[in-house]
């Protein structure tokens, strides 16, 4: 059975806005149809006040942390808050499994169809492959003593299969976090699907400090953990400068966060001449460093950027929509019309699933969402959004 849907605007951002359209999609949720107001064969059409758009694809995520949903205050600062992670993270499998199962029933009501999910573990195997949401997960390593490498990289790999047949590929966690010896590690496993990868990327300035001068935070961060950095140099260039030339050029990169990125960095990142991506989780930013990424300075080089909602453990919810909300608080210059991509069809090519999912055209199957509560084409601090199909 064909079902016909319209809405004062439909986006489906392969294309402008059609004022009064109608999306037909069959019993599969495939586009039939995309057209105007005049199209006579469309049959009973549903109508609705509000724009509808493609179903979401939410970047980054952090599925397995669901069960620490308001167990750690926000406000203080990454490396708080990664202390805070460590100490509490650990639960009954049952309880994480559970968490972690509500989670991705409210990403399937806020119309997200696809996700990237960090993993450090293959708990969530089970859940991604029941779930209708299309996951790729990253399996994330961790390891700043060049020491231990190899024996890292390869527990991660181990992983890795665990998760096969799902889509996943590996990702080190964070400059702070990983050291050059495993990213040189890393380029060796970048074929096929594998060469999609992820890093947090600049999330407190710390971690620029760490790299141009070999002091701040981190330096007693280590010393907690009982980690000895002396084999750490400084690179006297902020982290990213220091480490984007040791990943493959056959890798696609998802940078995330990017709240200290700064301009001379995202030169850098363009004269590199690699598939690098920004990803922006702007209620993640505000939770822990109250402090927003220069979005309009990612602009001018024509990255492909996208949206994620990070984890429960730093977020109240997983929802894209509100991610943009957000954004257009802050950044009230950026139209939904140019924010609209980064939360659906940049999003599905990263992931390298934009034959299915991230636009509106015949023969996909993105899903469609309805955003209620807007001003025209805008979004207002009452938008609610409404999975249709």
């Amino acid at each position: 059975m064909i079902r016909h849907f319209s809405a004062d605007f439909i986006i489906p951002v392969s294309g402008g806005p059609i004022k009064d359209g109608i999306v037909s999609v069959d019993d599969t949720g495939r586009v039939v149809n995309l057209a105007g107001s005049e199209d006579p064969g469309a049959g009973t059409i549903k109508r609705f006040k509000g724009i509808i758009v493609p179903g979401f694809v939410n970047t980054h995520c952090h599925l397995e942390l669901s069960h620490l949903a308001g167990k750690i205050p926000g406000g203080n600062g990454l490396i708080p808050f990664l202390s805070a992670v460590m100490a509490k993270r650990t639960a009954d499998h049952r309880d994480i499994l559970e968490a972690m199962e509500l989670a991705d029933k409210a990403m399937q009501e806020n119309g997200i169809v696809a996700v990237g999910d960090i993993s450090n573990n293959s708990l969530s195997k089970t859940i991604k492959r029941e779930s209708p949401i299309h996951y790729h997960t990253f399996v994330e390593f961790i390891g700043f003593d060049p020491q231990n490498a190899e024996a890292i990289l390869n527990r991660s790999i181990e992983i890795l299969k665990e998760f096969e047949p799902l889509p996943a590929s590996l990702a080190p966690h964070a400059p702070y976090s990983v050291s050059k010896a495993l990213l040189k590690l890393l380029r060796k496993n970048t074929t096929g699907s594998y060469k999609l990868t992820s890093m947090h990327n600049q999330e407190s300035d710390e971690e620029n400090k760490l790299y141009r001068y070999k002091t701040g935070k981190y330096i007693d961060f280590y010393k907690s953990l009982n980690l000895n950095i002396d084999f750490f140099k400084p690179h006297a260039r902020n982290s990213i400068q220091s480490l984007l030339p040791l990943f493959s050029s056959e890798q696609r990169i998802l940078l995330v966060h990017n709240t200290f990125t700064n301009l001379k960095d995202i030169y850098f990142a363009r004269r590199m001449d690699q598939d690098v991506h920004w990803c922006f989780c702007p209620k993640a930013n505000l939770y822990l460093e109250k402090k927003l990424p220069v979005i309009e300075m990612f602009l001018s080089e024509n990255f492909n950027i996208t949206l994620g909602t990070d984890s429960l453990a730093s977020n109240d919810k997983l929802c894209i929509l509100s991610e943009l909300k957000t954004i257009k608080k802050y950044f009230p210059s950026l139209s939904f019309t140019e924010t609209i991509p980064w939360a659906t069809l940049n999003g599905a090519k990263f992931l390298g699933v934009d034959d299915k999912y991230g636009s509106i055209e015949k023969g996909k199957t993105p899903g469609l969402n309805l955003i209620s509560n807007t001003e025209g084409l805008e979004l207002t601090a009452l938008s609610h959004v409404r999975k249709l199909v």
